[in-house]
């Protein structure tokens, strides 16, 4: 596994080797992207859209006035749902799939999908499409949550409209043969609204009444409404908030930031400036697993064998591309 960091200057010298192969790859940035000329395309508004979200944070909001009546072993659950749902987007969706920062097993792929079906946040190939898109077109017309439209637009209002055809044209254009080639993200598209009715909601909602005897009704608004929109939101300020607040060390000419805050939600998240500076570093982080659940479980699946060839930076590239380009902000450690 390459998630420690080495003195022995061959395998550095093949570190950075990972670093200019990976290079050339759909997630990273395209600076010779330009806007097309001409009037913007008009904003269509997607009602149902608009609809189910204020449906979705009306239950959300009524699942936490409930939380006092819902038992401890409820509470907990809710918990756990919430991270297993969190890490079927960052470990799989996000690291494994959209940018191929480490390798799975099958029985940890096999899960990561049930996970991510339970965090109902579009199927993995759409995720990771989208993602890739959003690397490769950073703050642009083809940026599907292009933050310079407002904090709105990128954390939820991109979902509230019809998508900018660049962002449509662009997601035509990349290479996504690892996606289709793999067995687990293609069974999870054709079954994935049936995958998302079964964990997003039925399995949160009937544990805590089978197993302890919560009321149906408690188990779906708390671990099923609440705990999904909590994990909806902690993602969409990877989106917004981190595109928007926070220092640069490594690059100050992007706008994604390191957002204490973020990282925090979204359990690893919110280190958003090394990561769009270095997108295929497993770890989204120089720092490990601080502040960063889903590094310490991709290093627990490491050290089971369920999970290895993690891509990391060495800290002598991390160092130099600060001193380079940083806002003078970065620290080691």
């Amino acid at each position: 596994m390459t998630a420690t960091e080495t003195r022995n200057p061959n395998k550095q010298q093949n570190r950075d080797a990972v670093v200019a192969e990976t290079s050339t790859r759909d997630d990273v940035f395209d600076d010779s992207y330009k806007a097309k000329e001409g009037p913007k395309p008009p904003m269509r508004l997607v009602w149902r859209n608009i609809i189910l979200m204020i449906l979705l944070h009306t239950g959300a909001f009524y699942g936490l006035m409930l939380v006092p009546s819902a038992s401890t072993l409820t509470l907990a659950w809710t918990v756990v749902c919430f991270l297993l749902s969190a890490l079927g987007i960052t470990a799989g969706a996000h690291r494994l799939w959209s940018h191929k920062s480490y390798k799975a097993s099958t029985p940890l792929r096999v899960f990561l999908a049930l996970a991510n079906s339970m965090a109902f946040q579009n199927d993995i190939y759409e995720w990771a499409r989208d993602h890739r898109v959003h690397h490769k077109y950073s703050e642009t017309d083809a940026d599907p949550h292009n933050a310079l439209r407002g904090f709105f637009f990128a954390h939820i209002g991109w979902l509230l409209v019809r998508k900018n055809p660049e962002v449509i044209e662009k997601g035509k254009k990349l290479e996504l043969t690892d996606l289709k080639a793999d067995k687990v993200v293609m069974f999870q598209r054709k079954y994935y609204k049936l995958s998302v009715v079964l964990l997003c909601f039925l399995v949160p909602m009937w544990v805590p009444w089978y197993l302890w005897g919560e009321s149906l009704w408690v188990g779906y608004f708390i671990p099923g409404l609440m705990r999904y929109t909590l994990v909806l939101n902690a993602t969409w300020l990877v989106n917004s908030a981190a595109h928007m607040w926070g220092n640069r060390p490594y690059d100050h000419n992007i706008n994604p930031s390191e957002n204490r805050f973020v990282a925090f939600s979204a359990i690893g998240e919110g280190f958003h400036n090394y990561h769009h500076t270095f997108p295929f570093d497993y770890a989204t982080s120089e720092f490990g697993i601080k502040m960063n659940i889903t590094t310490a479980f991709i290093d627990l699946m490491c050290f089971l064998g369920l999970a290895k060839d993690c891509k990391r930076v060495s800290r002598d590239l991390v160092s130099a591309r600060a001193q380079r380009t940083g806002d003078g902000s970065h620290k080691t450690g």
